[in-house]
């Protein structure tokens, strides 16, 4: 009986797991020729926002330039004052100049009814707006601030994004839910009544934007949340609710590796269900850390799923008793940076090098059959081993390399073969 249940078992090819394709309506961010589709058929989107002054265009200008040639293919600014809203032109403007037409998303909070009326230069300027409907105005001002928000970005055909938060939820619908929840004979707890004043307050004032003229499928939704099982809960019930592009990411994340770590727990979940349309990773910058980490971890996150490729993969052991030497994991980070370094020029002039893949082993256990696997890959020698490290090419032993200078020498050895493979192909 055991045998034949083992037979049928291995007649049974195991299951290779991928995401789900996602359902949602696709919107379109513009900037000149460059169109970032956000929905729909369109690769799951990065973005990123600045936390420079508005106020200082070059300053800001120069930001945003860093986090797009770090891959954020939207990035927003805050918008919140009127001197911030003089000031986004000048930032587009000095983009513009350099060459990049990243797509800027203004952050709107309290005011931005009239800072589009009062700026249309910054209206144009930008290529979507981020409306919160917790904080657009109370009682009889609240429909019609929105609407003036709404009106201007049907005029001038931009990309909103509907993003409520926790944090500033419209107290007028979660008092109006906690009346209707303390009639029920069993009644939810708080945290679900939560949950459904974020869902409610997300597609109602989606409803009312397309109303009111707005095209549906310019519309993004994000409902954000701090916790990771919170954000999976409304998200999945906001999917099956609603088939606008949604925008994901835990709000006030954190810093460091407990940032990285929820927003990855949270965030692979979601996609892995086919849920969520363009990610951001807010992190809370650590002491001297560049803007641009909460952008690698986003670009992380889905390389990792297989939904994107950014850079080429750099594979490495973690080390053990066998590799007291700190050589394999210098070289590993080395060509690390030097690959994402040389990505903002190579991704135009050798398509298709992100997905390469790179090897660096640290002995003889599982290095040369890493090599192998990899495209390009070098195995070092470990404790004891011989001074040699065998280098491996499209999975054949190449050379070895010898001597004080195998970083140097495997880096070069990576340029030429990018130049090789790659250089055909453009």
């Amino acid at each position: 009986m055991q045998d034949s249940q083992s037979s049928q078992q291995l007649s049974q090819a195991i299951a290779i797991a991928s995401p789900l394709p996602r359902k949602s309506r696709q919107a379109r961010v513009v900037w000149r020729n460059n169109v970032v589709t956000v929905g729909g058929d369109a690769p799951v989107r990065v973005q990123s926002m600045t936390n420079t002054d508005t106020v200082d265009a070059v300053e800001t200008a120069i930001q945003v330039r860093q986090l797009a040639q770090a891959g954020s293919e939207m990035v927003r600014i805050t918008v919140n004052t009127p001197e911030a809203a003089a000031a986004v032109p000048y930032i587009r403007e000095q983009l513009d100049r350099m060459g990049e037409y990243v797509p800027l998303v203004g952050d709107f909070h309290y005011n931005g009814h009239r800072l589009l009326t009062d700026y249309p230069d910054c209206a144009q300027a930008l290529s979507k707006y981020r409306i919160n409907p917790g904080n657009v105005g109370k009682g009889d001002k609240k429909d019609k601030q929105f609407g003036q928000m709404i009106e201007i970005a049907a005029r001038y055909d931009k990309a909103v994004r509907i993003g409520v938060n926790w944090g500033s939820l419209d107290q007028e619908i979660m008092a109006e839910l906690m009346d209707q929840n303390s009639k029920r004979a069993q009644p939810w707890e708080t945290r679900q009544v939560m949950y459904e004043a974020l869902i409610t307050s997300a597609i109602t004032s989606a409803e009312l934007a397309k109303s009111m003229g707005l095209n549906p499928d310019n519309i993004i939704l994000s409902c954000k949340v701090s916790g990771v099982q919170d954000l999976i809960s409304v998200y999945r019930e906001l999917a099956r609710r609603c088939d606008y592009a949604l925008h994901l990411g835990l709000t006030e994340a954190g810093m460091g590796t407990k940032g990285t770590v929820a927003s990855t727990a949270a965030l692979s979940v979601l996609l892995q269900e086919g849920i969520g349309d363009t990610i951001r990773v807010s992190l809370t910058p650590q002491p001297g850390e560049a803007r641009t980490q909460e952008v690698v971890v986003a670009s992380e996150i889905l390389q990792a799923l297989g939904l994107r490729v950014f850079v080429p993969s750099v594979t490495a052991c973690p080390g053990c008793g066998r590799t007291t030497s700190t050589t394999f994991q210098e070289l590993a980070k080395k060509i690390d940076d030097f690959l994402r370094g040389e990505m903002p020029v190579w991704r135009t002039q050798f398509p298709g090098v992100e997905a390469m893949k790179v090897a660096v082993m640290g002995c003889i256990v599982n290095g040369p059959g890493e090599s192998k696997h990899a495209d390009i890959g070098i195995s070092l020698p470990g404790n004891g081993e011989a001074p040699a490290a065998p280098v491996f090419i499209d999975g054949e032993k190449a050379l070895t390399l010898r001597g004080e200078h195998i970083a140097e020498e495997f880096q070069t050895l990576v340029l030429e073969y990018v130049q090789r493979r790659y250089g055909q192909k453009a």
